[in-house]
């Protein structure tokens, strides 16, 4: 098979198997594309995988056998999720196959989640133990001491179950964790030591297997040239930093198209370098749904769909222009007007386009989930305006017709109906629609989508202050659930935004091709590469044609790269002398630690006899001592008892 099919085809989402949450996805989930490749197996056979989960999951059952508070879940040193559980749970896979432990954890969470759909009346305790799922999984990650089994078995290893008697596609733990929106699991410290890695490109995947992913061996080579390799842009840190830099030069392209207006109508070379990237962006689009399938989907896909399609409209205005001859009708010049009041039209969107690229810093990060958020709440709200609006139109267009049996008076009614929406009705006309029914349906509409609220304010629950103003009463729906999101995301703001970035690391490195092209590169790569050479050039030869286009193009991003990975690699020498980890930094409260002796100095003790023990209740604490004061106090009665037995004794053989 050509090297061209093999990449478009690994990568298909998939469709239908057990892997694909959608019916349970939360705030920032989305299904990524993964590998269709069925010759990729289990590290450990699917059936002991799936036993493993059924232990799991028999245990998770008999330790959270109520419902509860997910608190009592959650909190540090639960007496629900104790130390003897989360070692029971380790011992569920057996020294043998405990690196899928966590896996399998992950699979009882989503089996839980899908149950709180079907079985509603017991929702609330299924919820409760896919945290408890969620919980131990995080306990055994930051437990474990072994780095390098963490990362290579228990996150990156692939593993399937078994469903309807077939072995599902192979999946990781840091890919089940983002699909399933796992916020504990991401949200601990091995798991986000993996994800760094992953996005600094110090683990790669391998270019025989994909699937697998290795260390990258040169990040302690201090020597400049080793890292010039086009194969690097393969890390998600440069290819994110690349696509941000190429959305600037595709604003810049915009505002210099905007704002350099041909009157004659004709194409410079900044429009042209401005459609050219669009359509590059366009067939990077496509591609993605082709390859994915519409699963894939999301709001920035949509987004894009209706930039792109503005810009199509207006460079197509732009063509009826050419066909019609300067001769001063003004056709040219009208068409030639409307291309550029789409261009116009366009600003907002190419600006509002920059945050897609700006989601890996932390504040555009978790504002950027609370609006996805949002915009799937509103939903709710315009399902509601939607029948609203219909319902009222319908009848205004009846009146219309039923006066003159001609509906002529369309355009009034919406945007009269449009007006009152905007908290601004416009009475005037409704006097003689159709009188008296035309005046007090209107007033009736405008009374239930609009009504005037007394002004006051009142302390929220979070200590901020509320204003109520004159809102429309189904906005007031839509108000009460955007606060609602944005309490709960930024609650969660950390963990949400670690979300987020795991799952824009996941993007880069789910869907691997051979060579990166990002577009408007790709159509170097399809026009250019795999049309005129791919199909007849031998492999090694056109993979050495493929990296010597790459490190052209990326040429100016590479040496950036490489300068900052000599420097990288420097720390990492310096961190292994001291027998540190790779990427540990020193802090200032670590500059002298190795001058202090805490132990010779007593303070040890001295911690040690005035610290609180917050691992138990205190009133347990006292029960404790108490307990064992009774059992003191029994042992002395017992020994006097034996004392005054034998004294007694003793007495009797005298007498």
């Amino acid at each position: 098979m050509p090297r061209f099919k093999r990449r478009y085809t690994s990568v298909f989402l998939r469709r239908g198997d057990e892997n694909a949450v959608t019916d349970l996805a939360t705030p920032g989930d989305a299904v990524l594309p993964t590998y269709r490749d069925r010759h990729i197996e289990s590290a450990v056979p699917a059936e002991e995988v799936t036993k493993i989960a059924l232990r799991l999951r028999y245990l998770i059952e008999e330790a959270v056998p109520c419902e509860l508070e997910a608190e009592e879940i959650s909190r540090p040193h639960s007496r629900v999720i104790t130390p003897k559980v989360i070692k029971a749970a380790k011992e569920a896979g057996s020294e043998q196959y405990r690196a899928c432990v966590v896996f399998c954890l992950l699979i009882c969470k989503r089996w839980f989640k899908h149950q709180a759909v079907v079985e509603l009346w017991d929702a609330d305790l299924h919820g409760v133990r896919a945290v408890a799922c969620e919980v131990i999984a995080k306990s055994i990650i930051e437990s474990e001491e072994d780095m390098g089994y963490l990362l290579h078995a228990i996150l990156l290893k692939r593993y399937s179950i078994i469903l309807d008697g077939e072995s599902t596609l192979p999946v990781n733990v840091i890919e089940k964790a983002v699909d399933l929106h796992a916020l504990d699991v991401i949200g601990s410290s091995g798991y986000q030591k993996c994800i760094s890695y992953l996005w600094k490109g110090w683990l790669v995947q391998d270019e025989d297997d994909p699937s697998s992913f290795v260390d990258y061996q040169e990040r302690d080579n201090t020597n400049f040239i080793i890292h010039l390799d086009p194969d690097r842009m393969r890390a998600p840190m440069y290819q994110n930093a690349a696509q941000l830099l190429i959305s600037l030069i595709y604003l810049g392209l915009y505002t210099g198209a905007i704002n350099t207006i041909n009157r004659d109508g004709d194409l410079d070379v900044v429009e042209g370098l401005l459609y050219l990237f669009t359509f590059g962006f366009i067939c990077d689009e496509v591609t993605k749904v082709w390859k994915a399938g519409m699963q894939i989907v999301g709001f920035w896909n949509a987004f894009n769909f209706v930039l792109y399609s503005l810009l199509i409209v207006s460079l197509a205005l732009r063509f009826v222009a050419f066909s019609h001859p300067w001769d001063g009708t003004g056709e040219r010049q009208y068409f030639n007007m409307m291309s550029y009041n789409f261009l116009a039209f366009t600003a907002p969107l190419f600006w509002a386009r920059l945050l897609l690229y700006l989601d890996s810093f932390r504040f555009f990060g978790a504002m950027l989930v609370v609006v996805k958020v949002m915009m799937r709440e509103s939903v709710i709200f315009f399902a509601l305006l939607v029948f609203m609006i219909v319902g009222f139109l319908q009848a205004f267009i009846g009146m219309d017709f039923a006066d003159d049996l001609v509906a002529d008076d369309i355009v009034f009614v919406i945007q009269a109906m449009l007006n009152a929406i905007m908290q601004s009705p416009d009475f005037t006309g409704f006097e003689k629609f159709s009188p008296p029914f035309g005046i007090i349906l209107y007033y009736v509409f405008t009374f239930i989508i609009m009504v005037r609220r007394t002004l006051t304010a009142s302390i929220g629950r979070n200590g901020r202050t509320n204003v109520i103003v004159p809102q429309i009463i189904l906005l007031n729906v839509l108000i009460a659930l955007y606060n609602s999101a944005y309490e709960d995301i930024y609650e969660n703001a950390d963990d949400e935004f670690l979300a987020l970035f795991a799952q824009k690391t996941m993007q880069f490195v789910r869907a691997p091709d051979e060579n990166v092209f990002i577009a408007p590169f790709n159509l170097i790569e399809v026009f250019l590469l795999i049309i005129p050479f791919e199909w007849w050039l031998p492999k090694k030869t056109y993979e050495w044609l493929n990296d010597v286009v790459m490190a052209i193009i990326y040429s100016p991003l590479l040496v950036c790269a490489a300068f900052f990975e000599v420097r990288n690699a420097k720390e990492i020498r310096s961190n292994r002398s001291r027998g540190e980890e790779d990427e540990d930094t020193t802090e200032e409260w670590e500059q002298m630690a190795d001058q202090v002796d805490f132990e010779a100095e007593g303070w040890t003790k001295k911690v040690a006899d005035c610290k609180s023990n917050v691992e138990e209740e205190p009133a347990v604490t006292e029960v404790r001592k108490l307990s064992e004061e009774v059992a003191k106090l029994k042992e002395m009665i017992e020994g006097l008892e034996k004392v005054l037995t034998t004294k007694s004794n003793q007495a009797q053989e005298v007498i």
